[in-house]
């Protein structure tokens, strides 16, 4: 019988026993939840309920569909104020885990399914909207995790997905019955796919007519017949697997990813919320993106603890009042508020969709992203040289407690004489496994591709920077003749005030 989870206890029991085919490192792993490898990102996971207990304010919120009180992960916004929250919730998880909580997916990815299929109702006389409310209300039930799964593998790039040699390059359907339809193809580096319940499949991209067949959007059970797991290798990851904890640096949480393999999987009508509507899915594209790029301000709560590691390292070394060791953390502390400012703005000018949802600032969400794309990289740097040639070169735990030689480390990596050498060198692996191994995946490499690699962002952003506008603007300072009515160029003034200051 299934049981609604309250607490990270309740969430990692309701891992197991499912009859998941995950595949690491070729082999096919028995027990998941309980893999060294694995169990990291179920911690981190299981945070975010934990935090919720703790928080409730801030990380739940009541249920619209059932009246109980339920994670903020599974809610749609319906304010401004619902959106700023969901920032402030990710920076909290960001420090109190030090890695990706692996969540955001999927809540970014039901925001933007309510608005669209609200709106592909409208264009097609369709009931999608009903069916996805149908789906989050079962969600809410047992306050579940969705994942999401946008980022198909797709061949060659320069094709679109109907003139693949090999159709599946692209999630697509295969077949159909009067039950609902069956999909073949593969999503790839999906975060927190097999720690999830439930996933959602998306397009990846924009669709023509001969697309349709690729035209699907529809949640699954992670444990679907036809799924196969191919867990992702990060930098490190086998320290999870030795004895101690030091060498890990982050002693207790990790990220995933994995390439999820459909095979013919069925997904039944009332669980389907885009069957051809090709046309639509550029919008849903563009929305869970604006979402989800405004969502990369949990990477500020991941540079609070890169910056609180750094000064930590240099007290330890005994030089927290050097000049030039400050400045490099006031540096540091800059570069991540400007990541979590940008966020949070684009919250704060979020607007309502005809569906009654809210969705952020596009323009913000993108130049918020562009920033993660960025900026880690430079706080990451800062920190590896506070820390020293020591974070890439330092000798391991075992040498730490070998009798043999464990005393000349214990001597020899002293810092301060009233710092323990253990705690230096925890310190020092944490900077290495955020900035080098484990947890680097997600505070760099994922910073850099996740929600949209740079390009990207810089295509939306040209797209919106309104330079007619703006020319308009220097010409009617300048005394420039203007040709366009004043009428125009009223309306244009009214359209930029509306969206910067909602006036």
């Amino acid at each position: 019988m299934k049981a609604k989870i309250h607490s990270g206890e309740d969430y990692i029991n309701s891992l197991r026993g499912r009859d998941l085919k995950i595949y690491l490192f070729g082999e096919l792993v028995k027990d998941y939840v309980e893999h060294p490898m694995i169990r990291p990102s179920i911690n981190a996971m299981a945070k975010t309920y934990d935090l919720a207990v703790a928080a409730p304010e801030l990380a739940s919120v009541i249920s619209p569909f059932t009246g109980e009180r339920v994670s903020r992960f599974l809610h749609v916004c319906t304010s401004v104020e619902d959106l700023v929250l969901q920032n402030k919730m990710q920076r909290k998880l960001g420090q109190l885990t030090g890695t990706c909580f692996q969540r955001c997916v999927g809540m970014d990815a039901f925001n933007a399914l309510y608005s669209v299929t609200f709106e592909m109702d409208e264009a097609h006389d369709t009931d999608y909207h009903n069916r996805l409310k149908g789906f989050l209300t079962e969600m809410h039930r047992y306050n579940y995790v969705i994942g999401g799964a946008m980022t198909d593998v797709k061949g060659d790039r320069s094709l679109a997905p109907h003139q693949q040699e090999d159709k599946d390059m692209f999630v697509h359907i295969t077949k159909r019955t009067a039950e609902g339809v069956y999909v073949t193809g593969a999503k790839a580096h999906q975060t927190g796919c097999i720690n999830s319940h439930y996933m959602v499949i998306m397009p990846t991209m924009r669709l023509g007519e001969k697309d349709k067949e690729f035209a699907i959007i529809g949640a699954v059970p992670v444990d679907a017949k036809g799924i196969t797991y191919i867990y992702g290798r990060q930098s490190c990851d086998t320290r999870s697997m030795e004895e101690g904890d030091i060498d890990v640096g982050n002693a207790k949480y990790g990220g995933q990813e994995a390439m999820v393999i459909f095979e013919n999987v069925f997904i039944p009508n009332e669980y389907i919320f885009m069957d051809g509507e090709y046309d639509f899915a550029a919008m849903l594209v563009e929305r869970f993106t604006t979402y989800h790029r405004r969502s990369y301000v949990c990477k500020s709560g991941v540079g609070d603890v890169l910056i609180g590691a750094a000064a930590t390292v240099a007290e330890m070394n005994g030089v927290p009042r050097a000049s030039h060791i400050k400045d490099k953390l006031v540096e540091m502390t800059h570069l991540n508020e400007t990541i979590y400012g940008t966020g949070i703005a684009a919250s704060y000018q979020g607007q309502p969709t005809k569906s009654g949802a809210y969705i952020c600032d596009e323009m913000l969400a993108n130049v918020c992203k562009h920033h993660v794309t960025k900026l880690p990289y430079e706080i990451g740097r800062l920190a590896q040289d506070l820390g020293g040639g020591i974070v890439a070169t330092m000798p391991s735990e075992q040498d730490l407690k070998s009798p043999e030689i464990g005393d000349l480390v214990q001597k020899y990596l002293r810092g301060k004489a009233e710092v323990k050498t253990e705690d230096r060198m925890r310190i020092l692996r944490l900077i290495e496994n955020m900035t080098l191994g484990r947890n680097a995946v997600g505070y760099l490499t994922e910073s850099m591709h996740g929600a949209g690699s740079p390009q990207a962002q810089r295509i939306q952003i040209a797209r919106m920077m309104q330079l007619e506008y703006k020319k308009r603007l220097a010409k009617v300072l300048s005394g420039v003749e203007i040709e366009d009515s004043k009428d125009l160029l009223i309306k244009e003034l009214s359209g930029y005030f509306e969206r910067v200051f909602k006036i």
